[in-house]
């Protein structure tokens, strides 16, 4: 009997996204993996399911000279498949389980300073656009959005580029998101930012960004543009904003948990890269509620 290994990828792709309810870039990512994997081999059928994991082979050998985070990724995609296949009895063997993801370096998420929000709102404030240019006043009003979403609500770029009119609740400060794997959250922001989208509201359209979703693609070159417009030493990226969103909240005395649900995270070990407090902010916390402190010297 042979055996399409690419129709077992689009059971499985089914499976992620009608049963798992897999993200659009989820599922792109896993496509993309198992082409590489399974169906870049001049060999177009099998007659064993375990010969998928010789298949595999050659693609983790190329794998190994991608960087450790790329490397991790498509091992975690090979461990789902495995994982999948044997849990439907296509397999004997759960060959997911010899497959080991090598530990990431956590690494400090780049995050702006509080001077350098403040420097940004001060472009916003300074600008003043020809009513007559519709293209620039247009183009502008957008990115203030979008920065607004990014750092006042900690949206992930591709949630602020498809908010809707109809999921803002002005009255209430808030905004149904649609985050990943299709789970609901929602978002408050502060006043300053739902003055703005009050501002902009009249406009008739569906989305916040017009008649369609921003695309992600144009939001990012946009964010970038800010960050060049405002002299920034790094590259402004929108995920640094969501960063600064975070990093900002806990410095401030925001707790992890509330954290956790304001970013839409699982878990809360995806939060816990936010502790990264300075040496000088948790000193000063000592010095405001540690109890030794208000005792005296020698008393």
């Amino acid at each position: 009997m042979s055996l399409n290994p690419a129709e077992l990828i689009t059971n499985f792709l089914k499976f992620q996204e009608n049963i798992e309810s897999s993200s659009p870039l989820t599922i792109r990512a896993y496509r993309l993996d198992l082409t590489q994997a399974f169906l870049s081999s001049k060999q177009p059928t099998i007659y064993n399911y375990d010969e998928l994991w010789a298949m595999a082979r050659p693609a983790l050998a190329n794998w190994g000279q991608l960087s450790l985070a790329s490397r991790n990724r498509k091992i975690a995609t090979l461990k789902s498949f495995f994982n999948w296949l044997y849990r439907e009895k296509l397999i004997d063997k759960n060959y997911g389980s010899m497959l080991i993801c090598p530990q990431v370096p956590k690494k400090i998420p780049h995050f702006l300073s509080v001077d350098e929000v403040i420097s940004i709102l001060h472009f916003f404030n300074q600008q003043s656009i020809a009513s007559s240019d519709l293209k620039k006043q247009a183009y502008f009003l957008k990115q203030k959005t979008l920065f607004l979403l990014l750092y006042g609500g900690g949206l992930r770029i591709s949630e602020a580029c498809a908010v809707q009119w109809k999921d803002t609740q002005l009255d209430q400060r808030r905004i149904l998101i649609l985050g990943k794997g299709g789970k609901e959250r929602y978002c408050v922001l502060p006043v300053f930012c739902f003055d703005h989208l009050q501002k902009i509201s009249k406009q008739k359209t569906k989305y916040v960004f017009g008649e369609a979703p921003l695309h992600t693609r144009i939001g990012y070159e946009m964010i970038r543009d800010l960050g060049k417009k405002t002299g920034l030493m790094n590259t402004l990226h929108p995920h640094a904003l969501r960063h600064s969103f975070a990093t900002h909240l806990l410095a401030s005395g925001a707790n992890l948990r509330t954290l956790q649900s304001l970013l839409g995270h699982d878990s809360l070990t995806a939060t816990e890269k936010y502790t990264h407090l300075s040496v000088d902010h948790l000193a000063r916390l000592i010095d405001q509620t540690h109890p030794l402190v208000k005792l005296k010297l020698g008393s």
